[in-house]
């Protein structure tokens, strides 16, 4: 049993549903979000001290969250479940002006301590120093994108900007890269959701990068053209598309071949999905994100692959 504040958190179970991690895996994280917090007091001390009188960190009246636990529960709490700003102020005894502050202060906390653990992932994909050089060991990789819902922006040009076709509402996009294993090495960018699957790999992979020959590649049919366009990667492996229907072939279908080589690529991607749907926990990617800072909606989804990596006791290299 822990308690944060007025909130009892009796068993792992009631503890993952409000922070989205094990006890373990929560004071393992609590180590490293410490020295992050106490190395931001002292830069932001250090900053300052030269203009103008200040207290050294640590002084002065505590807050409504004086602890480095209590911070961090504050900030999983809010991850994990999404409440608006009012709720997650009533429920620690804030404002919601002060819930919003400090939840703009902690998130480059947190990031800063899943950097020294290594499970946050690269924004780019490079080809694993290696593979570069030995071409006979390949480097297999897995290439989809996931969506999660936004407010509707108010300028008339960005809601079209933000609208995906696909979901049917306006969304963000990031590309995910997967190894096969249980972690995500590499989440692009944030991107508006109207933008293609496709468009948005060929913003984030340079086809000329080096090392790329040594790299086998799995993707599903949103990616058509990629033969075309990276060459120099070693093998892709897309699905057979069924073909159209016409006068000559009036019932188009895949041969049996076709299809076993399909049911055994979706063998392969199924690590990608589950990966995908791991993110999914995390209610501040499925319920409709309300900040408009656009650094912010980045931020978020970064952080939480970097939670889920923590979960599957991944480490990036």
């Amino acid at each position: 049993m822990r308690t944060f504040k007025w909130i009892t958190i009796r068993d792992e179970r009631q503890f993952r549903a409000f922070t989205g991690l094990s006890q373990k895996e929560f004071d393992r994280l609590l180590t490293e979000f410490t020295k992050a917090l106490e190395s931001a007091q002292q830069q932001r001390y250090n900053k300052n001290h030269p203009l103008q009188r200040q207290r050294k960190p640590g002084g002065g009246r505590k807050g409504a969250l004086p602890t480095p636990e209590l911070k961090l529960f504050f900030i999983l709490f809010y991850l994990k479940t999404y409440p608006t700003f009012d709720v997650l102020g009533g429920l620690f005894d804030l404002s919601s002006a002060k819930a919003q502050e400090n939840i703009v202060k902690l998130l480059p906390v947190l990031k800063h301590a899943e950097k020294n653990l290594r499970v946050l992932p690269h924004r780019h994909f490079k080809p694993t120093p290696d593979n570069s050089k030995n071409t006979d060991k390949k480097q297999k990789i897995i290439i989809d994108a996931t969506e999660r819902p936004c407010s509707r922006p108010t300028h008339a040009r960005k809601q079209k900007h933000y609208y995906s076709g696909k979901k049917r509402q306006h969304t963000l996009k990031n590309t995910v890269i997967a190894d096969g294993t249980k972690g995500i090495p590499v989440l692009g960018p944030t991107a508006p959701g109207s933008r293609h699957d496709y468009a948005l790999l060929k913003e984030e992979l340079n086809p000329d990068q080096p090392g790329l020959s040594s790299v086998e590649v799995s993707v599903d049919l949103g990616y058509q053209g990629i033969k075309d366009h990276y060459p120099n990667f070693n093998k892709i492996c897309i699905p057979h598309k069924k073909p159209r229907k016409s006068k000559k072939n009036p019932n188009p279908t895949l041969t049996p071949k076709q299809k076993k080589e399909n049911r055994a690529l979706s063998r392969t991607r199924v690590a990608v999905e589950h990966l995908i749907g791991d993110l999914k926990i995390f209610h501040s990617l499925t319920i409709k994100f309300r900040n408009h800072i656009q650094t912010m909606a980045d931020q978020v989804v970064l952080l939480v692959a970097g939670l889920c990596n923590l979960r599957n006791d991944y480490v990036v290299q």
